[in-house]
């Protein structure tokens, strides 16, 4: 096992939250001095809470939009690397939320860099988008990271803005003769056990499940690039790893994404998690009226796997598997910080699959 974490000390913006939370709990089995800024959970019932996740780091509530307070955090840790998670993350809500959507994943991620000029420890920063972020033409030929930005709903189009924020502070001020590392991460939709956000569709389908009712679905047709939290976040690790020793060679955007055969309808994904949780329920469409959302979604990952050497490790019914069977351990009062923990070895144990060897196809 890499020893590369050990004693490390990284800062996690946007730590409370699903993806955060995982991280922090990952890189803390790793043996790294993690400290996150966050705002408290986004959901009474949270992963961060139930893995006693604020137990082994230091955590700190806090607003990303607050300049001053994230400055005095980051300078009292004094990190070597950064992970920027914090953000406004849902379509839907980003509708009714322009300006919160904006200050929080525009300016939240200005306020990071600019208190980041001033920290002299900082060596690498990623700073994680996703793939909404791309000007979306329904391709099926995946998008690569030259291609162009855009977003027509608030929240993909403020992600794309900080893509363009992340540039610019890369040329301005974190290149020439002491490059900081800085590259941005785009991933694809993610699942897994811990996730109770709203308009989410796995969080509504395993509630649907656990209370027997109908799980109504928006746009069953809809394509989407289905992967298991642990996924992206590996690569977010391994990306961070490749700044930290050689910061000009890997400071650019990065797509984190499945295989081809794991893009599948929203239908085929609550059909399967119907199906391992004992069909306890169904599907049906929604036919209330709701904002625009893309219909296709893809992401052409050959960049990360030729030149980082990385590569997914669960197809998606393994991850799905997992993610059900950790909402099962929730529902059976386990101890989810090592349920949650054990998954993590789980997927560092799985050897990875080539793509080609991956079952399933696009459909």
């Amino acid at each position: 096992m890499t020893t590369f974490w050990l004693n490390k000390k990284v800062f996690i913006t946007g730590h409370t939250g699903f993806k955060g939370s995982w991280l922090s709990l990952w890189l803390q089995s790793l043996g790294a001095d993690v400290a996150g800024f966050a705002l408290e959970p986004p959901t009474k019932i949270n992963l961060f809470s139930l893995a006693a996740v604020a137990d082994n780091m230091t955590s700190i509530i806090g607003d990303i939009r607050d300049y001053s307070l994230l400055q005095q955090a980051l300078t009292a840790h004094q990190p070597e690397i950064v992970f920027h998670l914090a953000a406004q993350p849902l379509v839907r809500y980003s509708y009714k939320e322009p300006v919160e959507t904006y200050a929080t994943n525009v300016m939240g991620t200005v306020h990071l860099f600019e208190a980041l000029r001033n920290v002299e420890s900082v060596k690498a920063i990623v700073n994680v988008t996703t793939d909404k972020c791309y000007e979306n033409t329904q391709t099926l030929l995946g998008y690569t990271e030259s291609d162009r930005l855009g977003g027509r709903d608030p929240y993909s189009n403020s992600k794309a803005c900080s893509e363009l924020v992340t540039q610019a502070y890369r040329q301005s001020f974190f290149s020439g003769a002491e490059t900081i590392g800085l590259a941005s991460a785009r991933a694809g939709n993610v699942i897994g056990g811990g996730d109770w956000a709203a308009d989410r569709l796995v969080p509504d389908i395993i509630h649907a499940c656990v209370n027997k009712q109908p799980v109504l679905i928006r746009n069953p047709k809809s394509l989407r690039p289905w992967q298991h939290v642990l996924e992206p976040l590996s690569g977010y690790k391994l990306l961070a790893e490749r700044l930290y020793q050689q910061p000009a060679l890997y400071s650019e955007a990065w797509n984190f994404g499945p295989v081809d055969a794991d893009i599948k309808p929203v239908s085929w994904l609550a059909d399967y998690i119907i199906q391992l949780w004992g069909n306890t329920t169904h599907w049906q469409v929604d036919g209330e009226q709701h904002p625009h959302e893309e219909k296709c979604l893809k992401l052409d990952c050959s960049k990360a796997k030729a030149i980082l050497g990385w590569q997914p490790r669960w197809d998606l019914t393994r991850g799905l598997q997992e993610t059900v069977a950790w909402y099962q351990a929730f529902q059976a009062a386990e101890n989810m910080q090592d349920i949650s923990l054990a998954q993590i070895n789980r997927f560092l144990t799985t050897s990875s699959i080539p793509s080609e060897d991956i079952p399933g196809e696009l459909v």
